[in-house]
């Protein structure tokens, strides 16, 4: 829990994940929480079984983006670091999108959606930062790869589903 000092900041852009102290223990924590929160919100929304595959799916594309991302930019070494940086902001993210899906769900109030649409937006700005900082890339190369990286998790996942 120490950690998380050190990887929260990510969450309003001040760090470099890339400068971070690395910690399996940390990143496997992270990933348990991001898994459950993820299939939390999922088995709210779909059927159980569907929620437990789509999660599955999402969350081995969202690792495999970024050993890929890693690999290709030629610094795997840091892959816990930033692996632990995406988990960590999602998770964060999570702790508001939990409560803001079941206001949405249960209200239907205009003002939940326009929460929850910011709540989308913070994860895409922090996913540019996170990619532009790893990567040492411009913003506007950064949007382009992190709409990649939806694409090929979120996106990837629920097509997956859908042809099944």
């Amino acid at each position: 829990m120490d950690l998380l000092k050190y990887y929260f900041p990510l969450c309003f852009f001040n760090e470099n994940p890339l400068k971070l102290p690395r910690s399996d223990t940390f990143f496997k924590a992270n990933l348990v929480i991001y898994y459950f929160v993820e299939l939390f919100m999922q088995a709210n929304m779909i059927p159980p079984w569907e929620a437990f595959m789509e999660v599955n799916l999402e969350t081995v594309f969202t690792l495999v983006f970024i050993a890929l991302m890693m690999t290709l930019n030629g610094n795997f070494k840091a892959y816990t670091q930033v692996a632990t940086a995406f988990l960590v902001c999602e998770n964060v993210i999570a702790i508001f999108a939990v409560p803001t899906l079941m206001w949405l769900t249960v209200t239907d109030d205009f003002l939940s959606y326009v929460v929850f649409g910011v709540l989308i937006f913070w994860d895409m700005c922090l996913v540019t930062y996170l990619i532009k900082q790893v990567l040492n890339i411009n913003v506007f190369a950064s949007l382009a790869v992190s709409f990649i990286y939806f694409l090929m998790t979120y996106g990837a996942a629920y097509g997956l589903m859908l042809a099944f």
